[in-house]
């Protein structure tokens, strides 16, 4: 077990406004929710084909609702599972706005309330890094996954890089930070490889790592960066500008695919 260092209560502080454009948790969706839904839709049409009517998927760490909507939207039933019950509560009216039939529930991924061997598809995204249980979100992930299922996840990986970005940058600077308060601790990030080791201890075999990071190569958005800190430009924006989706490296963030055994 981790000794969190780590502000998660920030999910109950902002997690009313998930889908305004102004609410730095935004920038997971802006390009970052089309970017990797890109990626899991590639990964679900080598595995399961293109209809997805009649399977369940659980997104493990659900927040506003960012992909558990996009998952419907293609045919899956989707359980959302959360420990914020303001995200939680967000998640459900802006899916009753949309006629979007999604069965969110209060939870944490080292106690999924749902059944064994009960869903298709799992996914688990901007969530390992936040976890004190690494072991047992991947256990209980295990748990739920119907022999074959698929497990989809991507999280931050543990490099001077990354530090640089997701600490530094995004979190510690005065001109470029989120929040006024830490949201990642580098030492909870995750390897790849350490990853994979968890994943093999609970029958999860890996597919592939493939990085997840900004596509754009314009040097202005580090100022798009400032901007965004300073308020004069919003973070559905600085995402959509920053362009998240696949990238060679995984020295920032990665994301990929294990099948149950």
């Amino acid at each position: 077990m981790i000794r969190l260092v780590i502000d998660n209560d920030v999910y109950n502080r902002a997690g009313e406004s998930w889908w305004e454009e102004d609410n730095p948790l935004n920038l997971l969706h802006g390009s970052l929710t089309p970017g990797r839904f890109a990626y899991f839709r590639r990964v679900l049409a080598e595995h399961r084909g293109s209809d997805y009517r009649g399977l369940r998927a659980l997104d493990i760490g659900s927040g506003g609702g960012f992909l558990a909507e996009e998952f419907t939207r293609i045919g899956f039933g989707v359980v959302g599972v959360d420990p914020s019950t303001v995200s939680v509560d967000t998640a459900r009216r802006h899916a009753a706005v949309g006629d979007l039939d999604i069965d969110y529930r209060i939870g944490v991924g080292e106690r999924l309330p749902v059944s064994d061997a009960s869903f298709d598809v799992a996914y688990c995204c901007d969530v390992l890094e936040h976890v004190t249980d690494l072991d047992g979100v991947i256990a209980e992930t295990a748990r739920v996954l119907k022999p074959g299922g698929l497990y989809l996840f991507d999280t931050i990986n543990r490099t001077f890089v990354s530090k640089l970005v997701a600490i530094k940058i995004m979190q510690e600077w005065r001109m470029t930070r989120m929040f006024d308060t830490p949201i990642h601790d580098w030492s909870m990030c995750v390897r790849p490889e350490e990853l994979d080791l968890v994943m093999q201890r609970h029958g999860l075999r890996l597919g592939e790592f493939v990085g997840l990071g900004p596509r754009s190569k314009n040097p202005l958005r580090l100022l798009d960066l400032v901007r965004a800190g300073g308020g004069r430009l919003n973070y559905g924006e600085l995402s959509r500008r920053l362009d998240f989706g696949q990238i060679r490296t995984t020295a920032i963030s990665y994301m990929g695919y294990a099948v149950k055994q």
